[in-house]
C-alpha cells in the first residue's frame, strides 16, 4: 500500500500544472518597452494599457493609475503571432497513428469541420506559445477537398472555449500539374497522371456547380450536408484556400475564384513570384509554405523561398508566412520571418507576415493582428529580437487580456536534467 502511495505521489509531482488563465479582472499596464505596432510603426519608451481584454491605450509612455505595471524596460513588445497553417491539435505525434486526428477518408470531406477536432490538451501548443504564436489556424488534410478550417486562440479548456474563428475557410488539395518523366508516368489507360489531375479538378469545378445550382432553389426537398457546408464561398464569408505550388496550379485556382467568385487564397505559392502581377490582377493572397527548404525546381535560386516574401512585398501581393514542417511542429515561425527580413523585407515587414497580414488573410483583423485600441489584447512581450533565434525569449504573453503560463514540456525536462546533473 505504501509502495503505491509512493508511486502515486511521485506521478502527481510529474504532470504538468499548465491551465487557461482566467478572465482579466485588474488592468494591466505594459510600460517603457518598445512597441512594435504590427503596423509598420514603432513606439520607443511606449505604453499598451489592457481592461477587459482589449486594448484600451497605445503610445508614448505616460504614468497610469489604478493598474497592475508590467515593467518592459529593455524589452520589445509584439502583437501575438498566428500561424496561417497547421494541424495543431489535430497531430500529436507524426509516427504514433492513434495520435493523429487529422486526416479523413474519402476524397469530397467538404463538411468536415477540424474545430471539433481540435485538442486543446495538446503538448505541442505550449510550446509555440512559448514562442510566442497565440493564435492558429487549424486544417483539416484528407482527400481533395479536406473541409473547413477554425482559428483558435491557444489558452483554453476545450475547442468551444478555444474557437475565435469558427468555420472561416474550405480547403481544396490542388492536384499536382507537375509534368513528370516518362519513368514515373506507369503505362496503359490510367497511366497519365497529368490527365487524371484536370479530370479531378473538373470533377470538384462540376462540385461547385451543383453547389451553386442548389443555392438557387427556393426550397430543398432533401439537405445536402456537403453543399451547405460551402454555402460560405458564395457570398464570401468563408476563404476558399487552394493548396498548390506550381504557376498552373495557381492559375487554375485564379479560374475557380473568377467563375464562383471566391474569395481565394494560395496556400504554399512557391512559384508565386513568378506570376505577382497576376495575383495582385485578381486580388488573391498567398500563405507561403515552409522557406527553410529547396527550391521547387533545380533551375531555381537556392535561396529563392527566402527572397519569395520580398517579391511579393514589392508587388503588393498581400501575403503571410507559415510554418508547416512536421518536425519543429511550427515553433520557428518567427525565425522564418527573420530569414526573410535578411532577403528582401524590413523587420517590421516581415512581422506583418506573421501578424496582421495573417489576420487579414483569415478575416480576424477587425479583432487582432496589431497593438491598436480597440482589438484584443494578443500581445508579446520578447527579451530580445523576436525574429532572432540567438535573442528571441518571451517573457510575457496576453491571449485576450489574460496573462498566460508560458512554462511547457521541454522547459520542465531541461530543468529536470539540470537539477539531475548539478548543472544549476
Amino acid at each position: 500500500m505504501l509502495l503505491l502511495i509512493t508511486v502515486s505521489m511521485a506521478q502527481s509531482h510529474a504532470q504538468e500544472t499548465i491551465y487557461p488563465a482566467p478572465a482579466q479582472t485588474q488592468t494591466i499596464a505594459l510600460v517603457h518597452g518598445t512597441v512594435h505596432t504590427g503596423t509598420g510603426d514603432i513606439i520607443k519608451d511606449g505604453v499598451v494599457v489592457v481592461s477587459g481584454g482589449k486594448i484600451t491605450k497605445v503610445g508614448k509612455y505616460a504614468a497610469i493609475a489604478d493598474a497592475k505595471i508590467i515593467d518592459c524596460t529593455g524589452k520589445q513588445v509584439y502583437p501575438g503571432l498566428i500561424t496561417p497553417v497547421t494541424d495543431l491539435g489535430l497531430n500529436e505525434i507524426n509516427a504514433v497513428r492513434s495520435t493523429q486526428d487529422g486526416y479523413e477518408l474519402g476524397e469530397n470531406n467538404s463538411n468536415i469541420r477540424s474545430l471539433i477536432a481540435y485538442n486543446a490538451d495538446s503538448k505541442v501548443i505550449n510550446t509555440l506559445r512559448s514562442n510566442g504564436i497565440l493564435l492558429a489556424n487549424v486544417v483539416p488534410d484528407g482527400g481533395i477537398i479536406s473541409g473547413s478550417s477554425s482559428v483558435v486562440q491557444l489558452d483554453a479548456w476545450n475547442w468551444e472555449d478555444a474557437a475565435y474563428k469558427t468555420d472561416g475557410g474550405l480547403h481544396f488539395r490542388m492536384p499536382s500539374l507537375a509534368v513528370l518523366p516518362q519513368r514515373f508516368r506507369g503505362s496503359g489507360p490510367a497511366g497519365d497522371p497529368l490527365k487524371e489531375a484536370f479530370e479531378r479538378i473538373e470533377k470538384v469545378r462540376a462540385f461547385f456547380r451543383e453547389a451553386k445550382a442548389y443555392f438557387e432553389e427556393a426550397k430543398h426537398v432533401h439537405t445536402n450536408v456537403k453543399f451547405e457546408a460551402v454555402k460560405g464561398l458564395f457570398d464570401q464569408s468563408k476563404t476558399f484556400f487552394v493548396h498548390c505550388d506550381l504557376v498552373k496550379e495557381m492559375m487554375a485556382a485564379v479560374s475557380f475564384a473568377r467563375e464562383f467568385n471566391f474569395r481565394t487564397v494560395i496556400v504554399g505559392g512557391a512559384e508565386s513570384w513568378l506570376i505577382t502581377d497576376y495575383l495582385k490582377q485578381n486580388n488573391i493572397a498567398v500563405i507561403l509554405g515552409e522557406m527553410h527548404s529547396l527550391p521547387i525546381t533545380q533551375d531555381d535560386d537556392v535561396n529563392q523561398p527566402y527572397k519569395t516574401p520580398g517579391i511579393l512585398q514589392q508587388a503588393g501581393v498581400l501575403f503571410a508566412i507559415s510554418d508547416t514542417h512536421g518536425e519543429n511542429r511550427g515553433r520557428n515561425l518567427s525565425f522564418d520571418a527573420g530569414t526573410a527580413a535578411a532577403w528582401g523585407l524590413t523587420k517590421e515587414q516581415a512581422l506583418q507576415a506573421i501578424t496582421l497580414n495573417a489576420a487579414k488573410i483569415l478575416g480576424i483583423d477587425a479583432s487582432t493582428g496589431s497593438i491598436e485600441t480597440g482589438k484584443d489584447a494578443n500581445i508579446v512581450v520578447c527579451d530580445g529580437d523576436i525574429l532572432d533565434m540567438k535573442s528571441s525569449n518571451v517573457a510575457y504573453a496576453l491571449i485576450q487580456g489574460r496573462q498566460i503560463n508560458l512554462d511547457n514540456k521541454h522547459k520542465q525536462l531541461y530543468e529536470k536534467y539540470k537539477y539531475k546533473y548539478s548543472l544549476r
